[in-house]
């Protein structure tokens, strides 16, 4: 008889651990499910030729460029110009603007307009344009 009680003692302190692990692991499954509507998306300050900074910011899908912009960094913009990043300002008097492209093509759109993906590389520039 004491086997028995043994056995079953055994027998319910396997199934209490393997119940509670479950739950356990439901509890940190919930959190992946809400980061799947997210995306991560690379950002590059350049001032001429130097990096000045670069960070990795995650961001809602369909997210446009602005929104991880300003979430990494202090942000001035005016119709979808963007005029000031982190205190760096363009200066239009001496033709130097910021300018953007995503992954190494020149942006089509306004950043307020432009949409990111899923590992976009997203590279601001602080540089003189020259105007023909």
């Amino acid at each position: 008889m004491k086997k028995q009680n043994r056995f079953n003692l055994i027998f319910a302190i396997i199934a209490f651990f393997t119940l509670a692990l479950t739950g356990v692991s439901n509890v940190n499954a919930a959190p992946k499910k809400a980061n799947s509507n997210r995306i991560s998306v690379n950002y590059t300050l350049k001032v001429g030729k130097k990096t000045v900074d670069s960070k990795k910011v995650k961001v809602p899908k369909k997210s446009k460029v602005i929104t991880g912009l300003k979430k990494a960094w202090k942000v001035r913009e005016t119709k979808g110009f963007v005029t000031e990043i982190d205190g760096k300002k363009q200066n239009p008097k001496k033709n130097i603007y910021w300018t953007y492209t995503i992954n190494g093509k020149w942006a089509t759109k306004g950043v307020d307009q432009q949409r990111v993906a899923n590992k976009d590389k997203v590279k601001f520039t602080l540089d003189k344009v020259h105007i023909k």
